[in-house]
């Protein structure tokens, strides 16, 4: 069992299934359950759970803004131009409109983030392997 898939697989919001519809914007697999949907309510909530060694692609939120709010496993955030922060459980990453980021688990851990998410996204190049390699932990 990879480190904290317990933890994360097992969390306070469910896992959810994977997250084909988003797959060709992650390296590695993800899963996702949509928290609230609510077509009166301007804001997508999202359980996303990430494998070990996923990541999304870099991009941006226009129009909005994304917070994440991390409940499980080790994972990273980076926005462009900035160094990669490593993330825990209860770390809170607030991304505001326009600013291009990525994020996802560590290479060993699993990693879990509810994603709070407004406006529209705009979905960029994927991370690296070389530059994902490179971050240390």
């Amino acid at each position: 069992m990879s480190q904290n898939e317990n933890a994360v697989t097992n969390g306070i919001f469910p896992m959810g299934p994977k997250n084909d519809a988003y797959a060709q914007f992650f390296t590695g697999q993800s899963y996702l359950q949509s928290l609230v949907a609510d077509s009166a309510v301007n804001v997508g909530v999202g359980n996303v759970t990430f494998e070990p060694g996923c990541r999304n692609n870099w991009h941006i939120h226009h129009d909005g803004y994304q917070i994440l709010l991390v409940t499980g496993g080790e994972g990273w955030y980076q926005e462009a131009g900035q160094a990669a922060r490593k993330l825990h459980p209860g770390d809170v990453v607030v991304t505001h409109d326009g600013v291009k980021h990525w994020h996802g688990a560590t290479k060993d851990s699993w990693f879990s983030h509810v994603a709070i998410t407004a406006g529209t996204p705009e979905w960029l190049e994927p991370v690296s392997d070389a530059d994902y390699a490179a971050l240390e932990g």
